[in-house]
């Protein structure tokens, strides 16, 4: 008997995604809908499942006009402004295809395999800490490995299991220092010349051009993250590095 020599293919999930939860808003009590989608172009992460997590009534780009986006981003500094997340494009695409009812909910006897050899990127869009902790922890636990940022932290209300799943997001090195001395492992926005802190590295997808699919330090457990601002609004930020630093390239 010969045995084949042809690589495995791949085959692609019969669903674009899924409904993974909907209900109300850890952060404002809106309605908001977490989607898994299972296929991407972004090269920066590359082949990851991409986590949504979306105002379930309001269209992404409206929500940034009128507000609505709390309940999917909290307070969050970079709202409207130095986000990188051009609404208008993925997140408004898949707000669209949920509303035309292409993703089924998610049933993990039937859908589950074709996260298990997967990597999963937790919030692609909106914050993880906006849905219930288990929806994010079985997002994170059911294939190879997650990436995750939240930046939720200050809420008195914010649950602290998410630092085991996902990088604090901080904005100065203070922030960085209250979340490290509270157990959590950060992700923090630098000006363009700023310093690294001595326990962090700079992001390797803008380093090394790493993707993160082969980088898997941003799962809230591994190592402090340090990251150039970018995005359409990144000349309104402003931080300052008054720590002991080595210089961030």
């Amino acid at each position: 008997m010969m045995l084949s020599n042809k690589k495995p293919v791949w085959v692609s999930p019969k669903h674009r995604g899924y409904v993974m939860w909907k209900g109300p808003s850890a952060l404002t009590g809106a309605e908001i809908v977490v989607i898994a989608t299972m296929e991407t172009s972004n090269r920066k992460t590359g082949s990851m499942v991409q986590v949504w997590i979306l105002d379930a009534n309001t269209n992404p780009v409206e929500a940034i006009k009128t507000g609505a986006d709390e309940s999917i981003c909290g307070t969050c500094p970079h709202r409207g402004t130095t986000c990188y997340v051009n609404v208008g494009q993925a997140p408004l695409a898949v707000w669209k295809a949920f509303h035309r009812g292409i993703y089924p909910e998610f049933d993990i006897d039937k859908h589950g395999h074709w996260f298990t050899h997967r990597y999963t990127r937790l919030g692609a869009y909106g914050d993880p800490a906006a849905a219930p902790f288990e929806i994010m922890e079985l997002l994170a636990k059911i294939g190879l490995g997650n990436t995750g940022y939240t930046h939720q932290a200050a809420r008195k209300e914010f649950d602290m299991r998410f630092i085991g799943i996902c990088q604090v997001s901080a904005d100065t090195p203070r922030q960085a220092v209250k979340w490290q001395a509270l157990g959590a492992k950060t992700f923090r926005v630098a000006l363009k010349g700023d310093s690294l802190a001595d326990n962090e590295i700079e992001c390797l997808a803008d380093s090394e051009g790493i993707q993160c699919i082969d980088c898997g330090l941003c799962n809230g457990v591994q190592q402090n993250i340090a990251i150039t601002v970018h995005g359409r609004g990144a000349n309104k930020f402003k931080s300052a590095m008054v720590i002991p630093t080595v210089q961030l390239a």
